[in-house]
This record gives C-alpha cells, sequence and structure tokens, in this order.
C-alpha cells in the first residue's frame, strides 16, 4: 500500500513525541531529523524535504507550541499541516466550463495508463457527477491505442469519438468538439498521445491541440511508482504545456510516495486525482488534508463514510441491525453484506482509514486474505437457500455437498459455520453497546 514505509517511519517519531508535557529544542531536532530521513528514505525531493523540515522546526519551537498546554499534541498537528500543504492543503476540483463542454486534456508518457485513467475519470464523472462525458481518441500511434479506448467506452455504455490511426490528432480533437456539441455531451475527455520519453515533436502536437480546443484542464498523467522520475516528468510537461493538475496512478501499489509529496511543491501544480486500483470504479478525488491523516494514522472518516453512503444500502443497514439484535441474522444477510463491503475497495485499505487501526493489536501487520473471502462466499453459495436461513440444520452430507460444491473442504464449512455463530453472538453484544451509547445522527459502519 502506498506511504506504507514512510506511515511507520513517522508514526514512530511523532509517538515518541505525542505525550510529552513539554517539549525541548532538543526534542524537536530529534524528531526533525527522523522526520527528514523518512521522507528522503520515501524518495521525497531533496529540496522539498529542507524546506519541510525546516518549516516544522521554525513552528514547532514556536510560541503556538511552547506554550499550549499540550506541546506535544500541537507538533503533531503541525507535522499534520505542513504535510497536507506539502501535498496541495485542499482537494482541487475541476474547472467547469461555463458553457459546456468542459475540456479535459489527458497527456502524459506511455505507460502511465493514460488510456485507462481518462475512462476512470469518464466513469467517476457520470456516476459521481451525474454527467455525459465524450471520450476522443486522439493517439493515433500507439497500437491498439484507439481500440482499447473504444473497448473501454463499450464497458462503460459511453460514446468515443474517433477517425482511425490514418487521421490528424489535431483535426480528431476539433471534430470531436464540433460532435460534442452536437450530441450535447457535457465533457471532452481527449486520450492524447504519448511517448517513451518527452520529445519535440510530441509537445508540438500537444499545443497544436490545445490551441485548438482551449482546454478547461490539461491533466498530466504520472506513474507514482516511478517516483521522483515521476516529478521529472511532470516538470517537463509542466514547463511546456502549463499543465493544470496530476492525476497519479498505482497509488495503491508498493510505491514509497515520494512522487506525491513532491510534485505540488516542485511544479506548483495540483494533484486532482489517484488511481487507487486498477478497476474503472477506482479513481478517487485526491484529498491532502485526508492523506495526510492516514499518514500519521489518524485514518479517514471521511472517505471511509462516503465509500459507505456509495456502496452500502441504507434501508438494508437498518435492516440487518434489526436482525442483528434479534438473532435472526442469516448467511443470507451475510452474503448480501460481504458483497455490500468489497463494493467499498480492498478491505485492507478500509481498515487503514479507521482512526488508530495501526496502533491496535495484530492490525499493523494484518493482511486481508481476499482469496478466503471468496472461500466464505463459494461456500455459502453452495447451500440451499434453506441452509442459508437455518444452518441448524446441516448434518454431514449436506456439509459433503456443500464442500464439493464449493472445492473447498469439510474442516472449512465446520470452521465457518463456527465462526458464523460466534460473530452472531459478538454482533449483538457490539449493537447493545451502541444503542446505549448512540448518539443521534452518528454514523455507523455498514458491518457494525
Amino acid at each position: 500500500m502506498a506511504f506504507e514505509g514512510l506511515a511507520d517511519r513517522l508514526q514512530k517519531t511523532i509517538q515518541k513525541i505525542k505525550g510529552k508535557g513539554k517539549v525541548s529544542e532538543a526534542d524537536v531536532k530529534e524528531m526533525t531529523r527522523e522526520v527528514r530521513l523518512a521522507l528522503l528514505e520515501a524518495d521525497v525531493n531533496f529540496k522539498v524535504v529542507k524546506d519541510f523540515v525546516k518549516r516544522v522546526k521554525e513552528r514547532a519551537v514556536g510560541q503556538e507550541v511552547m506554550q499550549s498546554l499540550t506541546p506535544g499534541q500541537q507538533v503533531i498537528k503541525v507535522v499534520k499541516e505542513e504535510l497536507s500543504d506539502l501535498m496541495g492543503g485542499e482537494q482541487s476540483k475541476i474547472a467547469v466550463a461555463n458553457k459546456p463542454p468542459t475540456v479535459i486534456m489527458m497527456v502524459g508518457l506511455q505507460g502511465a495508463g493514460k488510456t485507462t485513467t481518462t475512462g476512470k475519470l469518464a466513469n467517476h464523472l457520470r456516476k459521481k457527477h451525474n454527467r455525459n462525458p465524450l471520450l476522443v481518441a486522439a493517439d493515433v500511434y500507439r497500437p491498439a491505442a484507439i481500440n482499447q479506448l473504444q473497448t473501454l467506452g463499450k464497458q462503460l455504455g459511453m460514446s468515443v469519438f474517433s477517425l482511425g490511426t490514418e487521421a490528424n490528432p489535431v483535426d480528431i480533437a476539433k471534430q470531436a468538439m464540433e460532435y460534442a456539441k452536437a450530441e450535447h455531451h457535457d465533457y471532452v475527455i481527449i486520450d492524447t498521445a504519448g511517448r517513451l520519453h518527452v520529445d519535440e515533436k510530441l509537445m508540438g502536437e500537444l499545443h497544436e491541440i490545445k490551441s485548438e480546443v482551449s482546454p478547461n484542464e490539461i491533466f498530466l498523467v504520472v506513474d507514482a511508482m516511478t517516483g521522483q522520475d515521476a516529478v521529472n516528468v511532470a516538470e517537463s510537461f509542466n514547463e511546456q504545456l502549463d499543465v493544470t493538475g496530476v492525476v497519479l496512478t498505482k497509488l495503491d501499489g508498493d510505491t514509497r510516495g515520494g512522487a506525491a509529496l513532491s510534485i505540488k511543491a516542485v511544479t506548483g501544480k495540483p494533484i486532482k486525482f489517484a488511481g487507487m486500483g486498477e478497476k474503472l470504479d477506482q479513481l478517487e478525488p485526491f484529498h491532502p488534508e485526508r492523506m495526510a491523516s492516514r499518514i500519521l494514522g489518524m485514518g479517514d472518516v471521511l472517505t471511509l463514510i462516503e465509500k459507505a453512503q456509495e456502496n452500502v444500502d441504507e434501508q438494508k443497514a437498518k435492516d440487518l441491525e434489526q436482525k442483528m439484535r434479534s438473532m435472526s441474522f442469516t448467511f443470507e444477510d451475510f452474503l448480501e453484506q460481504m458483497q455490500q463491503v468489497k463494493n467499498m475497495g480492498p478491505l485492507d485499505d478500509l481498515l487503514s482509514m479507521m482512526p488508530g487501526a495501526s496502533k491496535m493489536k495484530g492490525m499493523k501487520n494484518l493482511q486481508v486474505d481476499e482469496k478466503q473471502i471468496s472461500h466464505v462466499e463459494a461456500i455459502i453459495q453452495s447451500m440451499t437457500k434453506a441452509e442459508r436461513i437455518n444452518p441448524e440444520v446441516m448434518n454431514a452430507s449436506r456439509k459433503k455437498r456443500i464442500a464439493k460444491g464449493s472445492g473447498t473442504s469439510v474442516a472449512e464449512v465446520n470452521r465457518l459455520l463456527k465462526q458464523f455463530e460466534e460473530m452472531k453472538k459478538m454482533m449483538k453484544q457490539m449493537t447493545n453497546m451502541g444503542k446505549k451509547g448512540k448518539k443521534k445522527g452518528g454514523f455507523k459502519l455498514p458491518f457494525m
């Protein structure tokens, strides 16, 4: 997961200073030295690290900290605020045209995931903002680029404008604008050609397209896995094209986070979106303050709530709570709930958004085995409806049939049945506790 190494280092460092009733300059000096090493190890730009540490140090030994009642907590607040500012401070939203369509140019090097991100962005605009985007295939050089965008368009049920591989990309962009206006598309997303490296011919073509369509946004797509190379690419493209924002792909991968923490400081341009997986719905608006909280182990409750609201049926969640209280919760309900939670994203990613999860016993090195979850689903799906509703009817022959149907063993079926009963008891206790202490309007996770 992104930032994992950096998060571990920073969390250990700030824990040392957290509970201190008095913070000395020597304490701050030691902490900033550790922070500096953590950032450098995460492949953050050296100048960016130097400036960041300087700002933290100045604020941490200033009056706002030294004269506060909880100086340790104040130092952590300073680190969080500076980390957030480093990544842009606030979420940077798409600049919308006064008169539709809003035009977005997608630019970047080959292999960064530009075409897939074009599809993801279109999907995001339709799902979250009820927009009607037109995808434009303007990459006539890369083999199968047009076919890839058309395949994505078909998957999403969206229009893709193409004039084939022989047309001039500038003409494609021009005619796409006319088509979008005629067909009442409110967004035009142009997938431009990439290169293996920045060259004059590429930039010349992109300049021409920019002049022709006057885009509201020029999004540079960069691979977060490439670390400082991503920052260098961003600098080059920004100097040539004056990009308006950056989309980081593969931020869910094994990346140290250096690109995300350096790009805004080096280019002055905000990170607008982050790719958090391969699926077409795994593109998220980038929230610097939320990311800073996650890096420092403070969780990201707002994103967790948003994911739950998008993927969990509120009425079904209420019905489920009643069933848990009355102990009438069945395998049918369990299967449905598992599928809703899975739609929210990888479970270990969701756990990382819970405040303090990294400090909870057993959670630090927790790896959620998605295969194991699939096994559980297969076992439940191999049961008859009567067996799901009333597991007490299970006998040896039924368990054998279920194991065979799910490709598992009788031992695994027995284990699930036992765990399910234990979970029902635990859930009843938790919901009863929640009822006693529940505040009006409070949010409850869908599986609580």
